[in-house]
């Protein structure tokens, strides 16, 4: 993926009403609310080193309510690439391929239907992606309380057992013998 650059600008498709706390944004990362971003550092949380201010240019949406006629800012964060792994044995993953790289564990995945990370992979971080696991970033419970707390919007959080992704509806993979 390439970099995004600043001046950081961009618009919002506003699927509801209101603005959310978290935004899916360009490549892997996301747009966080102010309120997101100041309750983040103020709890000494980790994983998102940078919070790059986006200007927000346009609001695209039918549904947008009159308390919502301006966005609140929102800034650009990207997880770390923890050292945390995808416990290849503990984990429902089809994979096109085998691993030919145990360091980056890149290959095709076809679904996801559970997962669980190797035992001491996993660095402390509270919001990152773990090798193995395109896509979505992992965060820890110490997150999943700082969510709670401060009432974040827009933000789905799965545990990680119940996780699945299958897109080509092919089910989970088989057991292996």
């Amino acid at each position: 993926m390439r970099t995004w650059l600043p001046p950081l600008r961009g618009e919002l498709k506003l699927n509801g009403e209101g603005f959310g706390d978290y935004v899916r944004g360009p490549g892997s990362g996301a747009l966080v609310s102010e309120q997101f971003a100041k309750a983040f550092r103020a709890e000494g949380l980790t994983g998102l080193p940078d919070f790059q201010p986006v200007e927000v240019v346009r609001v695209r949406g039918r549904r947008r309510s009159p308390l919502a006629s301006s966005p609140p800012p929102y800034f650009h964060v990207t997880p770390v690439f923890g050292g945390a792994a995808v416990d290849e044995s503990k984990s429902r993953i089809r994979r096109a391929s085998p691993l030919s790289c145990d360091w980056c564990r890149e290959t095709n995945v076809e679904t996801i239907h559970g997962f669980a990370l190797e035992e001491g992979s996993w660095r402390g971080e509270d919001v990152f992606f773990a090798r193995g696991l395109p896509g979505n970033a992992v965060v820890s419970a110490r997150f999943v309380h700082f969510v709670e707390r401060h009432a974040l919007k827009n933000m789905l959080l799965i545990p990680t057992e119940e996780y699945i992704w299958d897109p080509l509806e092919l089910g989970p993979p088989r057991p292996t013998p």
